[in-house]
């Protein structure tokens, strides 16, 4: 029961699409994540994904919806089951909140990360 940073916590890497595990919200990983470019289409079949944009502008791209735009401080979820990819035009810093072992890749063909803890 400390507070956590999240500036302080996002400053600690550089590298892109490594979510970082930060604290622990029932039985969820609460991690922070930095991306650039885009990350490839995929699903989750068990869950919704979660993203807080932080800092920067994301867009997530919906298939057969149209793309949406999200900025720093608004929050975007993705229903379970619905095909989506997360991409930006320059580096965004963004909070995620998954159960504990679901691979960020969802059903993409890609490696999930590791998800190391800060």
């Amino acid at each position: 029961m400390t507070p956590i940073n999240l500036a302080e916590k996002l400053d600690q890497f550089s590298n892109h699409w490594d979510p970082k595990v930060i604290a622990d919200y029932n039985d969820n990983d609460v991690m922070v994540v930095k991306f650039k470019g885009e990350f490839p289409f995929h699903k989750h079949h068990r869950t919704d994904d979660f993203f807080l944009v932080l800092e920067g502008e994301m867009i997530m791209d919906i298939e057969g919806a149209p793309s949406k735009t999200v900025k720093a401080g608004e929050l975007f979820i993705v229903p379970k089951g619905v095909v989506h990819r997360p991409r930006s035009k320059q580096e965004v810093k963004v909070l995620l909140i998954e159960p504990k072992g679901e691979p960020n890749t969802g059903d993409a063909d890609r490696q999930a990360a590791a998800k190391p803890r800060l």
